[in-house]
């Protein structure tokens, strides 16, 4: 499904990834953890082609997408919620997930659409109410799941999520996970970014801890327990 081999990538004269790997499954969801300044924005910036890496590759599906337009790379099966969501702020919700629907109607494979958006606004009912608002007028928790439906209507097999928790009310937190849950259960694999190891523990089947732009330990299915309770482990690595 996706693979990460090798990464290096940094801004300027200035490296933040060291050869980097990972891999998410078909099926999987799977938790990249790690402090502030860990690099796992950076991580997601490069698998989505925001990025250039210096050395390394980046497979997605079989296929090396390393020097694939960001546009083109999405119509592979690839979409993403970014940490500042990028939503446009003065256009109201539907005509957010109109560009969405128009785009992720032209997928590279031609497959038929999976979410449609009468679906996107019975999974998040408050969308629809609000749906001739603009979208800089909703609260923080209201543009993440505009930023959610947004990438669920490019019509992914792959959606990359980069810090979905980030300054959301804990009952909103718990609306998202039970999205994620559901996106599984509809065959969608997800890479989780997050800095709440506790949170993406109760979900994701596998981890990745990365320190200082380096893959530092891997958590494996059935892990997580031992990992969280390793308390000189978890603080060494996420500050906890």
């Amino acid at each position: 499904m996706l693979e990460v081999e090798g990464l290096y990538a940094g801004y300027g004269s200035l490296p933040v990834l060291h050869g980097v790997s990972l891999r998410v499954d078909k099926g999987e969801i799977v938790a990249l953890v790690g402090a502030n300044g860990a690099g796992k924005s950076t991580l997601v910036r490069a698998i989505c082609g925001l990025l250039r890496p210096t050395a390394g590759r980046i497979l997605k599906s079989g296929r090396d997408v390393t020097g694939v337009p960001t546009h083109l790379r999405m119509r592979t099966g690839l979409a993403v919620v970014l940490e500042n969501r990028r939503l446009w702020g003065e256009l109201t919700v539907r005509e957010n997930l109109r560009l969405a629907e128009a785009y992720g109607g032209r997928r590279a494979d031609d497959s038929k659409p999976v979410f449609t958006m009468r679906e996107m606004l019975e999974l998040f009912p408050v969308l629809s109410e609000r749906n001739s608002s603009p979208v800089e007028l909703l609260s923080g928790g209201e543009q993440q799941m505009v930023a959610i439906a947004r990438a669920l209507l490019m019509q992914p097999d792959l959606l990359i999520m980069d810090e979905p928790s980030a300054g959301l009310a804990p009952k909103m937190v718990m609306n998202i996970l039970l999205v994620i849950r559901g996106l599984r259960e509809r065959g969608i694999s997800l890479l989780l970014v997050e800095q709440n190891v506790a949170l993406v523990s109760e979900i994701a089947d596998r981890g990745y801890v990365i320190a200082l732009g380096r893959m530092v330990h891997e958590v494996r299915k059935g892990e997580w327990a031992g990992f969280l309770s390793n308390k000189v482990l978890v603080k060494a690595y996420l500050g906890g």
